[in-house]
């Protein structure tokens, strides 16, 4: 072959190669803005913002499951017993070596909290999460941190913003929380 005749083949061949190379970025290019288009769309039906993945706490929380206890509770008669298991949402491991230091104190205080009450304010959510809270502030009370008390919403569920009486204030928003205990979660909670 002479050589005009190679240079025109080689040609042809680097024009193919570099429309395929294109063709294979454009393909790619669509597929990644499909991928990503189907995440945010995920994002947004699950209630996350897109950015949840930046959100994220630098370091995973550690979890204390403590034993579970079994407490009378304070209805007429004493018959009626809970049974609850406690886990402890806790901001990194030293927290939860500073908390088993305590724990013999905190097992007896959160005690105490339950033997207090009643089957009826256990038996509902706001009962849970009013003992959860209380739990909270006794865990916290020992590593210097306190937890404040819930304010008495000013608005009802029921009343428009227009009924509101001049006196009544609308919660405040939260703070940042900086302490290390972060939830009390309940792995069981049985009442008989």
């Amino acid at each position: 072959m002479s050589e005009s005749t190679a240079s025109p083949a080689k040609n042809k061949m680097l024009i193919i190669v570099a429309l395929a190379l294109v063709a294979l970025l454009v393909v790619g290019g669509a597929l990644a803005w499909l991928l990503l288009a189907q995440r945010g769309a995920a994002d947004e039906e699950e209630g996350r913002a897109p950015s949840a993945q930046a959100a994220l706490p630098k370091t995973p929380p550690t979890f204390l499951p403590m034993d579970n206890m079994v407490v009378n509770l304070a209805d007429p008669g004493g018959d009626r017993f809970v049974q609850v298991g406690i886990t402890l949402e806790l901001a990194d491991a030293k927290t939860s070596e500073l908390v088993k230091t305590y724990m013999p104190s905190i097992r007896s205080k959160v005690l105490l909290l339950l033997s207090q009450r009643t089957t009826d304010e256990l038996l509902t959510r706001e009962g849970k999460e009013k003992l959860a809270l209380d739990i909270r502030r006794e865990v916290s009370h020992p590593l210097g941190f306190s937890v404040p008390k819930p304010r008495r919403r000013a608005v009802q569920r029921d009343l428009d913003e227009e009924e509101l009486e001049d006196d009544e204030v609308a919660p405040r928003r939260s703070r940042a929380d900086d302490n290390p205990v972060r939830q009390v979660l309940f792995s069981s909670f049985i009442i008989q």
